[in-house]
């Protein structure tokens, strides 16, 4: 080959590595762009006069420069952090919700239980009473208003569950339509602008969940998320839903397309802002309410309890305080079941703060699971074709008559604060008086006194409120305590020298060491003026442990406040070292795939010389051949 054509070629050569330079000068603070480096090779030589003879260059290759492995640890750092950050953004909110003092429970609880106080300082004052009244709205009106406030949280998250949703249907279909252009463009040459475009989609997918990729062997990048349910398949892109699938339509869950319906895959789906969405709804946001949830009906179930064993300034039976609703059942699935079980509290003081999925299958047999994390419970039993766990009664009657299968979502607490409300419309009604008095016989010889009573249950056919009790005598017969009837009334030593005696409905407490024939006189409670006693015990429930039967209500709202402020502060030292394992990830992609303007700049002039040489040897070789051309004609 000529000198002309050697030179042709490094003109050719050196022109596409300067353009090659000059894309990535261009490009040096393109998001995602990586440098490209030209390839040269020598051209096959040509035998010649016995000897191989150089023929040129050629471009063998435009070159990507990118690492795996770099590119990886990228994506996983972008997941991580754009979770950290949805994450510590939703904490602050609900931190700053619960913790502020002004706006917060504690001072509307203080103040409901000192009013409490002054009527039982003064149980005869109806001012007093009128306060406690207008304390016990301002209480559920305070419940009320943390509880809507939280509730705009979750209409929030849900918000952006459902336009995260859309925005990774978006993506996913995008990052097909490159697909479909790689395995394209692949069969030419190496399409690296759209392997640049193919990595920035994935890392905008792996900002709203963790996803995993693996690359066909034609170019194309199969993306997965969860629990390995495809999104980006080649050229085909999968839609992800967001449907409240659950049962509950204040909760949106994310699934995929299955049958004729729609699978569930929130618990699957990890890191990104979709998983945080997640986590802090079902953490967070859920533990907020269910614990209000659990202090609205420990509450209102003891107060309530405790008044309806009293008297009022009428001489009426109290009633309850408060209307506190019922735990809520929603059938789950797609399909969802035929019908769904009733459930009730029995005992508000044994609720706990979790939700719970019930499950009945083909054969008939129940399953138990703790929503939250769905782990399988075991403490519970079913008796009469009730379920009993945690202070619930989960009625199964028409599942069983009906042979229903399926899956259940109960939320015993999440919608009690929303179900609360004030009762008594006149402070006259609060039972500040005993239900029950007692003295002992004149005649006794013992030294057994009566130390309390009080009546137990609240049911108006009950003996302690039908009148029958009036009058009632007790003796002892030197063994038992015995009704005037001649039946033998349950009797406990509870400590040396005090017996509990238990009746129909009442309990009466005597210390001493009776004699025989000893008597005592139970009356209903006619000379009640001034009667605090039943007031007295409900000043008691202030520091009772009526809140899962180990903490007080202010105690129960305090370790809540804790709780989320622990999580908060978590949450803010992991956004903050993922945002620093962000800069360090994007800091190496940089300096593997990054422009680097000073040593572009060094090759744009080593590039230049060169093709300026190759300029020179094409003069030389056309002088040369011109002087051959003179030669011959002359």
């Amino acid at each position: 080959m000529s000198s002309l054509n050697i030179g042709t070629s490094g003109l050719l050569a050196y022109q596409r590595a300067i353009g090659t330079t000059s894309n990535n000068i261009a490009n040096a603070s393109t998001e995602g762009y990586s440098r490209q480096d030209t390839s040269l090779a020598n051209r096959p030589p040509q035998f010649l006069g016995g000897n191989f003879q150089g023929q040129g260059v050629q471009v063998d290759n435009v070159r990507r420069i990118s690492d795996e492995f770099v590119n990886r640890q990228l994506t996983d750092a972008t997941t991580t952090a754009a979770g950290a950050e949805t994450r510590v953004q939703i904490a602050n909110r609900i931190d700053d919700l619960l913790a502020d003092e002004s706006s917060g429970l504690q001072p509307v609880l203080d103040s409901y239980f000192d009013a409490a106080q002054d009527v039982s300082s003064d149980p005869t004052s109806s001012s007093a009473r009128e306060v406690f009244r207008t304390e016990a709205e301002s209480l559920v009106e305070r419940l009320g208003s943390i509880d809507s406030r939280l509730q705009e949280q979750r209409e929030i998250v849900n918000g952006q569950i459902e336009t995260g949703v859309q925005e990774v249907n978006d993506l996913a279909e995008s990052l097909a339509d490159v697909n479909r252009a790689i395995v394209s463009g692949s069969t030419q040459a190496s399409p690296n602008d759209l392997l640049d475009q193919r990595d920035r989609l994935v890392n905008e997918l792996a900002e709203k969940v963790d996803v995993r990729t693996v690359e066909q062997d034609d170019g194309a990048l199969n993306v997965f998320v969860g629990n390995g349910q495809s999104l980006v398949l080649g050229g085909d892109a999968r839609e992800l839903r967001a449907e409240a699938l659950s049962g509950d339509p204040d909760q949106l869950d994310i699934g995929v397309p299955s049958g004729d319906g729609t699978a569930s895959i929130s618990r699957f789906i990890q890191g990104g802002e979709l998983g945080a969405l997640l986590e802090t709804r079902g953490g967070l946001i859920d533990e907020a309410q269910n614990t209000l949830g659990q202090i609205a009906h420990s509450l209102g179930e003891s107060f309530n309890h405790q008044n309806q064993l009293g008297l009022d300034l009428n001489g009426e039976q109290g009633g309850p305080i408060f209307s506190l609703g019922e735990p809520q059942v929603w059938g789950a699935g797609d399909p969802k079941p035929g019908a769904n079980p009733e459930v009730s509290i029995e005992d508000a003081s044994a609720l706990t703060t979790d939700d719970y999925r019930l499950l009945r299958d083909d054969e008939g047999e129940y399953e138990v699971r703790r929503a939250s994390d769905n782990r399988v419970l075991d403490d519970f039993e079913i008796e009469d074709e009730v379920l009993r766990i945690d202070g619930l009664a989960v009625d199964l009657s028409e599942l069983e008559d009906q042979d229903i299968t399926g899956e259940w979502l109960i939320q015993p607490t999440r919608t009690g604060v929303g179900q609360m409300d004030v009762l008594m419309e006149d402070g006259d009604e609060l039972a500040a008086a005993a239900a029950l008095r007692a003295e002992e016989g004149a005649e006794n010889v013992g030294s057994a006194q009566v130390s309390e009573i009080a009546a137990t249950d609240p049911d108006p056919d009950g003996e302690a409120f039908d009148g029958s009790i009036d009058g009632l005598e007790i003796t002892f017969d030197g063994d038992e305590f015995v009704r005037s009837d001649g039946e033998e009334l349950e009797t406990e030593e509870v400590d040396d020298g005090v017996y509990r005696l238990t009746g129909d409905g009442w309990e009466m407490e005597i210390r001493g060491t009776p004699e025989e024939d000893d008597s005592f006189q139970v009356f209903t409670n006619e000379n009640r003026e001034g009667d605090n006693r039943n007031m007295k015990a409900m000043n008691e429930l202030a520091e009772a442990d009526q809140v899962e039967g180990r903490r007080n209500f202010g105690d129960a709202y305090n370790s809540l406040i804790a709780s989320v402020g622990t999580q908060t502060r978590q949450a803010q030292v992991a956004e903050e070292s993922a945002s620093a394992q962000l800069d360090q990830a994007r800091e190496q992609r940089e300096s593997v795939s990054g422009v680097n303007l000073d040593e572009e700049a060094a090759d744009l002039l080593r590039y230049q010389q060169a093709y300026q040489a190759s300029a020179q040897v094409i003069q030389i070789g056309n002088s040369l051949f011109d002087s051959l051309l003179g030669a011959v004609r002359g």
